[in-house]
């Protein structure tokens, strides 16, 4: 495959103890330590009172990336079509779901189960932004981040504008982290555009590869989040927050891999080479 060259705009992250791009930024380059307290829970602000309380852990992880990624971007919400690339969905209420329908199977709760589909965090954000843009919900198991990642490359070449993408994951609860292998709460998101802008934060060059080649994290303190599904975007947002080119590679499938040539403008913008 041609190399194909993208940019990106924005860029969020959230973990409890990396909870916002600043502070991830600032451990991933090794100027600061993880704080050891986690961070509550983020409060999705673009839901009313009653909808926030009822929003699941993916819910409330998603729709604080997406809103961060574009703050980052100068990106109107409305505007943007999206990817949303979850491992696993929602385990805590699949778990829910699973012990009660052996249990008390007519005491499913409603809301509970309408919050248990793949793409009810990107219901929730375009219902909460007012967005009418196109949505992809998907997951490709280990490779998820990498699939994503690449779906919202493809989309942004295609359509010739800018996609969000939101990755994220929670923790496997009951009998299903025995099965299931994800610990903590990680969420990133990033807007990707086939066109620089003023404010883009580095120039992606990409292809597909064969070998399914993965990157690793360089950071000392990657195990924060190593446990999560979601882990596999650590090396993509390092690199974007060391601002040091570098050439990695995401996962796709067990043979092949998202090839990512990474660079950074200077004061004259990026170079031609």
């Amino acid at each position: 495959m041609s190399t194909l060259t993208a940019y990106v705009n924005g860029v969020s992250f959230w973990a409890p103890r990396m909870p916002g791009w600043q502070i991830a930024a600032q451990v991933l380059r090794g100027e600061a330590t993880a704080p050891e307290q986690p961070a509550p829970r983020p409060a999705p602000t673009l839901l009313g009172p009653t909808e926030r309380r009822r929003a699941p852990d993916t819910v409330a992880i998603a729709l604080e990336v997406a809103g961060r990624a574009c703050e980052s971007a100068g990106a109107d919400p409305k505007e943007l079509p999206s990817v949303f690339a979850s491992t696993y969905g929602d385990l805590a209420i699949s778990d829910y779901m699973s012990e009660t329908l052996v249990r008390t199977p007519t005491l499913i709760s409603p809301i509970r189960f309408h919050n248990s589909v793949h793409n009810a965090a990107a219901g929730y954000w375009t219902i909460g932004t007012g967005c009418y843009e196109p949505y992809t919900a998907l997951t490709a198991f280990g490779d998820t981040f990498g699939e994503g990642l690449l779906e919202a490359l493809v989309q942004a070449e295609c359509g010739g504008r800018a996609v969000l993408l939101v990755a994220y994951d929670i923790e496997a609860r009951g009998p299903l982290a025995s099965m299931v292998s994800s610990r903590g709460i990680v969420g990133a998101g990033v807007v990707v555009s086939p066109r620089a802008q003023a404010n883009s934060l580095a120039r992606v060059r990409w292809r597909t590869g064969r070998g399914g080649e993965r990157t690793v994290a360089l950071d000392c303190n990657a195990e924060i989040v190593a446990g999560n599904a979601m882990a596999a975007c650590l090396p993509f947002l390092e690199t974007l927050a060391r601002s040091e080119r570098r050439t990695i590679g995401v996962g796709l499938s067990p043979a092949l891999s998202l090839e990512l040539a990474i660079d950074f403008p200077d004061a004259g913008g990026f170079d031609e080479d």
